[in-house]
């Protein structure tokens, strides 16, 4: 048996706005079909699939059970920087002096994401 994934869903209070904060970090466009006060709003990741954020009533509680890795193209170090202007906290610093390790953050609501070294970092 094999599926293709469609979309990764994340449960969310305003769907508009995380997926504007998801589509600049991930250089990807909103589903020309939604508007702001949507309550599924997608980001499309290729033709096929897409990030899509869906309005639900609760607030998140608990740490994710599921999240996202990024690997940058620029480095690692100019990424978090970049991603905490936009919005993104720190959650758990885990770079360590050598230039291993990586950074958790999350996003405007608190979804946690993290990011790992560049693929030129790791060439190193």
């Amino acid at each position: 048996m094999t599926s293709l994934i469609q979309n990764i869903a994340v449960d969310c209070a305003d769907p508009y706005r995380l997926a504007t904060f998801w589509s600049h970090v991930l250089g990807r466009p909103i589903h020309p079909d939604n508007e702001p006060g949507d309550e599924e709003v997608g980001v499309m990741l290729d033709d096929a699939q897409e990030l899509l954020f869906i309005s639900v009533p609760e607030p998140k509680t608990v740490k994710n059970r599921l999240h996202l890795c990024l690997r940058p193209h620029q480095l690692r170090e100019q990424e978090v920087a970049e991603l905490l202007r936009s919005g993104a906290t720190m959650v758990d610093d885990r770079r360590n002096e050598d230039g291993t390790g990586w950074a958790v953050l999350a996003d405007p609501e608190g979804n946690e994401f993290c990011v790992l070294r560049s693929a030129a970092e790791r060439g190193r």
